[in-house]
């Protein structure tokens, strides 16, 4: 029996309101499309990274914040393109410093830059332009 290959939306942030919030937003939109995973921090969204990428299941999109303890959001997204280029990359910020910002653009080679407070049609806007997702 072929098990049905589903693909991942990832999304991280140490804020577990603002993960509701997302996978809340996403599945609202998507349905059961997806698998919606979330990680408190970049170390768990590795951990949750290594486990998933296996024939059956591949990670479309990883949304995430900029500031976390720990890992910061431009070093993961360097940290993603150097072990997962292919995977679809949008930074959540609030806070972010310019340096920062140009680091994850031209290193980690972020696609999207969505500011915080997002409302759900700019996040369905910035994911629509990455054109990975089937039209709903």
């Amino acid at each position: 029996m072929t098990k049905i290959k589903k693909s991942i939306l990832l999304c991280v942030d140490d804020e577990e309101i603002v993960l509701l919030c997302l996978k809340e937003q996403l599945r609202n939109t998507y349905g059961q499309n997806f698998i919606y995973e979330m990680a408190l921090s970049a170390e768990e969204a590795m951990e949750i990274l290594n486990e998933t990428e296996d024939a059956n299941h591949t990670v479309l999109i990883i949304i995430s914040d900029w500031l976390m303890p720990g890992m910061k959001g431009d070093e993961f997204m360097i940290y993603l393109e150097n072990h997962f280029p292919n995977i679809k990359k949008i930074l959540l910020t609030g806070q972010a410093d310019p340096n920062s910002l140009v680091r994850a653009k031209t290193l980690g080679h972020v696609d999207h830059v969505l500011a915080k407070p997002w409302t759900k049609e700019q996040l369905v806007s910035v994911i629509g332009e990455l054109h990975v997702l089937p039209s709903s």
